[in-house]
């Protein structure tokens, strides 16, 4: 079975891994800190928090920037449950919109008709590695004072117009799940541009204290781990290779396959390809076919957000509702071979005919 993604653990990571475990300092310490301002070079020299895990920092960006009680918040029904269920933990009320049917990421006119005296914020989800279109979010913020909270958990060194994802909002997060783009086994990095929402950030993290036993607000243990931040830093110095080479399988996928709709990269947007999404009128014929030929590819996301039991709301969601019915993800994982691409692009090819 060719798998849809996995994990890449070489030596590296495995010696960063021992090195940490040897050194006896495993919870939050030096590694950590040096993974924070590595990674700030990636997102334009902005404040890094790590964390737990990315569900962790979006849910904390939330927080520091005081969404809560009252607010509402618009986000994409076409996403992971996440992106909600954070919102609905700051006492906040999600309001879902619809997506853009080309680049499956929020659609900036739906949400500007969204846009209540009560709206707070806006999360925008750089869906499969691709950049929502920023430009149009970023306008719809400053003219009604919210706040811009990108979900780029997907979207590691993906960017619009030249501006890395992560340095456009007021904060972003990043997860490090092990099937993401890069991985510190679990983990997530919020990423902010105001130094005061950081060090907030690292009250609610540890506790609430900067100071040992000295709690200064009513905190969480969101902490990661040193043997996570030692992967994230090997890790990190790869994944720009990765992407490359996600990017050129990609191609070799658009350049090839029939019967199916690839992925469309919009004008000033840098795909990172963490899925690889067509649309196939057929798609669960079609992935059944993909299973049989020993290809294994995924549907993200079979149901809109509103729709699960967990907020069961009936909306009127046109692009999302086809979405989640045409949508299927390929295998474009940086590993692959050209025999596993070859095997990919002729099964695609062998149900289409």
């Amino acid at each position: 079975m060719i798998h849809l993604s996995s994990p890449i653990i070489g030596a590296e990571e495995i010696e960063a891994v021992t090195r940490v475990l040897a050194s006896g300092m495993l919870a939050q310490g030096p590694e950590v800190a040096a993974f924070e301002e590595e990674f700030s070079a990636h997102v334009d020299g902005r404040s890094c928090v790590a964390v737990n895990a990315g569900t962790t920092g979006l849910h904390l960006a939330m927080l520091a920037l005081g969404i809560g009680p009252g607010d509402e918040v618009i986000v994409p029904s076409f996403t992971f449950a996440a992106t909600a269920n954070v919102v609905r933990l700051c006492g906040a009320e999600p309001v879902f919109v619809d997506i853009d049917p080309v680049s499956f990421c929020m659609d900036p006119a739906a949400a500007s008709a969204a846009v209540t005296a009560r709206t707070a914020a806006v999360v925008p989800v750089h869906l499969y590695g691709h950049p929502a279109d920023m430009t149009a979010i970023e306008a719809l913020a400053a003219r009604h004072g919210l706040a811009v909270v990108e979900d780029a958990a997907q979207a590691h060194l993906a960017a619009w117009h030249d501006v890395p994802v992560g340095a456009l909002g007021d904060a972003a997060m990043f997860s490090f799940y092990p099937t993401k783009n890069m991985t510190t086994g679990e983990g997530g990095m919020i990423v902010v541009k105001d130094a005061a929402v950081a060090r907030k950030l690292r009250l609610l993290r540890n506790q609430g204290m900067e100071a040992r036993y000295a709690n200064e607000i009513v905190g969480f243990n969101a902490r990661l781990t040193d043997i996570g931040g030692a992967l994230g830093r090997v890790q990190l110095r790869k994944v720009g290779g990765w992407t490359a080479t996600r990017q050129a399988n990609a191609r070799a996928l658009d350049a090839r396959l029939r019967g199916v709709t690839p992925p469309t990269v919009v004008s000033g947007a840098s795909h990172v390809y963490h899925q690889y999404t067509v649309r196939a009128a057929d798609r669960d014929r079609l992935l059944a076919h993909l299973r049989k030929a020993g290809v294994a590819a995924g549907v993200y996301y079979p149901t809109p957000v509103h729709r699960l039991p967990s907020f069961g709301l009936r909306l009127d969601l046109p692009e999302t509702e086809r979405a989640a019915e045409e949508v299927l993800s390929l295998p474009v994982r940086p590993d692959l071979t050209e025999s596993e691409i070859e095997t990919i692009i002729a099964a695609v090819n062998d149900w289409a005919v």
